[in-house]
């Protein structure tokens, strides 16, 4: 059984980034998107103009909260072997019910990646006064060019 992170949010968040399981590497590090091709830091510090990518999670954290951004998983815990969602066996969801009662400024939610999108939705639908995003999977395992998954982010972010 592998478990994921806390979430990172607090009363300024306003948007809440998914993903669905932390990786192998991430797991390692204990560090949300460790995994050095991992596209997922580089697209928020070039979002928001702060290149280059810091190697100190606490930093990376300080980036998002400065943006009013939250990051979590949609699984509590699950079995899995490797890092691939599609191996993703008995899983629990986290408690998003408690997460957005003790957060209410929270109004949208961006999915790192369709599978996290298809747990969330499996698990709760559709939550009233959420705005849903499903972006591009930042992982190595998504091919798609890092130019591509950046254009289709920022479009989440063009109002911050």
């Amino acid at each position: 059984m592998i478990y994921s992170f806390p979430p990172f949010v607090n009363a300024e968040t306003q948007i809440l980034i998914l993903g669905t399981m932390p990786g192998i590497a991430s797991l390692e590090k204990q560090e949300y998107y460790a995994h050095p091709r991992n596209h997922f830091w580089k697209i928020i510090y070039t979002l928001f103009d702060k290149l280059p990518v810091t190697t100190v999670f606490e930093e990376k954290i300080k980036v998002l909260q400065n943006h009013k951004i939250g990051i979590w998983d949609v699984l509590e815990n699950c079995e899995r072997k490797g890092s691939l969602d599609i191996h993703i066996k008995n899983h629990k969801p986290n408690d998003f019910e408690s997460l957005l009662k003790q957060f209410p400024n929270i109004k949208k939610i961006v999915f790192n990646g369709k599978e996290s999108h298809r747990y969330f939705n499996k698990n709760f639908g559709q939550i009233k006064g959420i705005t849903y995003y499903v972006m591009p999977s930042t992982s190595p395992a998504n091919t798609m060019s890092f130019e591509n998954k950046l254009k289709i982010w920022s479009t989440v972010f063009y109002d911050l």
